[in-house]
């Protein structure tokens, strides 16, 4: 089994606290997590204060596969010192793919708590270097489809276990931005090399140095050609 992998610590947000999970949060979230509604689309029962610990033990151990880091959160509504959820990521591909979920407590929805939560968590990701952030979401979960899309999440065609795939993907920190032009791109003002500069003489113009095609001959005018009478 893999050694836990160091999370990124508590995350703060405007009214959130999202903070490590520890097995000493299981007495509290298991009051938060008590209503069957919010089995509805996830399936499951609500897990019992032992059950619940038992699982936040496994949880804060850590993935036992070396190339999964799990990440863990409990959501406490700072104002109201109380624990209203959680957030959870699953990290892999060397840290560039994370999958995401979210759950609050039916007393504490409707108040944007998820979506402020899911939000900051899809910023850390990204910030960390995930390139792909994925979520599941029932197509009947109006609500949660609604904190997967603020979260800057999109549906794709995929369909898993009964449930649209979501994905938030990112541009590699060495990708070019369409917007900024490569450094070996010409300027827009250069001129083109096959392109004659304005004040080129054009191919069809005489050299200055190159006399016409009938030119007067240099000593007519000395010897009166062209004004010649007859006699």
């Amino acid at each position: 089994m893999s050694e836990p992998t160091p999370g990124p610590g508590t995350v703060r947000t405007a009214r959130l606290d999202l903070v490590p999970l520890a097995v000493a949060h299981a007495g509290e979230m298991a009051e938060v997590l008590a209503d069957p509604a919010l089995h509805a689309f996830i399936g499951g029962a609500p897990l019992s204060p032992p059950e619940l610990r038992a699982r936040y033990e496994r949880l804060t151990v850590g993935s036992p596969d070396p190339a999964v880091t799990w990440h863990n959160w409990v959501v406490r509504l700072r104002a109201e010192d109380r624990l209203a959820g959680t957030v959870q990521a699953t990290v892999t591909d060397g840290g560039r793919t994370a999958e995401v979920a979210w759950v609050v407590g039916t007393a504490w929805q409707g108040r944007g708590i998820a979506r402020e939560a899911a939000g900051a968590l899809v910023a850390l990701l990204t910030a960390r270097g995930a390139r792909t952030v994925v979520a599941h979401v029932h197509p009947g979960h109006a609500a949660s489809a609604a904190v997967a899309r603020a979260a800057g999440l999109a549906p794709t065609d995929r369909v898993e276990d009964g449930e649209v795939r979501w994905e938030l993907r990112t541009a590699r920190p060495d990708a070019p931005r369409p917007d900024v032009p490569r450094p070996d791109a010409p300027r827009p003002d250069a001129p083109r090399p096959d392109a004659p500069r304005p004040d080129a003489p054009r191919p069809d113009a005489p050299r200055p140095d190159v006399p016409p095609s009938d030119p007067v001959r240099s000593d007519a005018s000395r010897r009166g050609l062209g004004s010649r009478t007859s006699g």
